[in-house]
């Protein structure tokens, strides 16, 4: 990626990431708020239903009081009349009082007759609870609410039921009535429901205002951004590229007031002194040495300053070329270190700008430098070619490569040159390294051979 599209990632993401996020909130809070709402409906409607049944059985039982307070634990007529007036206290068609004794054994039923006379200690529901048996130990720990499933008389579906039980302890008698909850459950469901439906119409709403209107806001300063920020970096690549042109100018100058001054000078003071050498005598010998010494100093001197101008500007890089110039600077390095070299330069059209031409020098001494100093390599290839139009130069070691960078460091000056010199033109440099070597390849647009004005666009 870009600099530029990594820009718009980093902005834009975090701007939907964060929109979002509010949008998400703010309905999950409604949602919230409007559960809370919904569970405090549903938890009143089961208050009222338990205070429902509660109070019905508070009044079937005040309609048997006086039988039962009168009759004795074994008054089987005064039995049989409370049941009576129990089975004909039904209400709507799903309500009924119901008695069992306290061996499960139904005595009123009025709903369902064929559990009448039958035992139901050990009925058992869908959710494994024990109903009859629950419903009397409620009864006899003082009387109560329980929850079970139960089969709804009006439809024969099972359904979730809350019964109110008390227990008529002289006859080992318990009595209730109870509620389906099938309508509450509905009710709350379509509230859920209805709730669903709101929140996403508000979400719906919240997106369609507030992304395309933030987008909007941020568009415009993505855009002055970009717009300055292409300006600089406009202004950054000349700027650049002038200090680059003015080091190689530099350098030039430099090259040639070594070769043709200094060096020139220095050649002069070495004939004299080699023809003051001759012209002693024998009975000079130390004078003789002393001179021979000073003109081999001079000899090394002169050495030096030709090897320090051709690296500062090789002559053959612009009397010869760039491919005369890689040669030169690769046969130099190969005598020098011993590393067995492999060029191949022969696909290569050099038709480059001269900036361009510099930068691959440049890269390639540098390769070879950091080859020299750090890798330990005993072979060395170079490749130059040219690729429909493009120019590529790959340069391969079998040294130790580069190791592993320490997290947070940043590549070295020499490696962040080389990838300003590529990158000026447009360029990629991608340096592959492990324990077999590393490869370094250098990749040039079209635009590095044709017209200057056109160098950093991509072609």
């Amino acid at each position: 990626m870009t600099f530029r599209q990594k820009l718009l990632v980093l902005a834009v993401v975090p701007l939907i990431v964060v929109t979002v996020c509010v949008t998400l909130f703010l309905t999950w809070q409604s949602t919230r708020l409007a559960q809370s709402n919904i569970d405090a409906f549903q938890e009143n409607m089961l208050k009222s239903k338990e205070a429902e049944i509660a109070n019905l059985t508070s009044v079937a039982l005040s309609s048997i009081q006086s039988i039962y307070d009168q009759a004795s634990s074994d008054d089987e007529l005064a039995k049989s009349r409370v049941a009576q007036i129990l089975a004909s206290l039904d209400y709507g068609k799903d309500g009924y009082f119901f008695v069992y004794d306290y061996d499960g054994n139904n005595v009123v039923h009025p709903r369902q007759l064929f559990r009448h006379g039958k035992n139901w200690l050990e009925l058992v529901d869908s959710d494994g609870d024990r109903v009859i048996s629950e419903l009397i130990r409620t009864a006899r720990d003082g009387g109560g609410l329980h929850q079970y499933k139960w089969q709804k008389p009006s439809t024969g579906a099972t359904a979730d039921k809350i019964s109110y039980v008390l227990a008529l302890p002289k006859w080992n008698w318990i009595l209730g009535t109870g509620a389906y909850l099938d309508d509450v459950y509905a009710q709350t469901k379509a509230a859920n429901i209805a709730m669903q439906e709101r929140t996403r119409e508000s979400f719906a709403i919240v997106a369609l205002v507030a992304v395309p209107a933030v987008l909007v806001v941020f568009s415009t300063c993505l855009y002055v951004t970009f717009d300055e920020r292409k300006m600089a970096d406009g202004l950054l690549k000349k700027l650049t590229q002038r200090v680059i042109d003015t080091q190689e100018t530099e350098r030039s100058r430099l090259a040639r007031e070594l070769h043709d001054g200094i060096s020139q000078e220095l050649l002069g003071v070495r004939f004299a002194m080699e023809l003051a050498g001759r012209r002693t005598t024998d009975t000079t010998a130390d004078l003789k040495s002393a001179i021979d010494e000073s003109v081999k100093a001079l000899s090394n001197t002169i050495r030096e300053i030709r090897s320090i101008s051709h690296d500062l500007r090789p002559r053959a890089l612009d009397d010869m070329g760039l491919t005369a110039a890689i040669k030169n600077l690769a046969e130099k390095f190969a005598a020098r270190t011993g590393v067995e070299l492999s060029l191949d330069m022969q696909q290569f059209i050099d038709d480059l700008v001269p900036a361009a031409r510099t930068a691959i020098f440049r890269v390639a001494q540098e390769a070879l430098n950091n080859v020299e100093r750090h890798s330990k390599a005993t072979r060395l290839q170079i490749r130059l070619w040219t690729e429909k139009g493009r120019a590529r130069m790959q340069i391969s070691d079998n040294g130790r490569g580069l190791g592993p960078k320490p997290s947070g460091q940043a590549e070295g000056l020499g490696l962040q040159n080389m990838r300003e010199r590529v990158a000026h033109f447009g360029g990629l440099m991608i340096i592959d390294s492990g324990n077999d070597g590393t490869s370094l390849l250098v990749m040039l647009p079209k635009s590095a051979g044709g017209d200057p004005s056109l160098i950093g666009k991509a072609a």
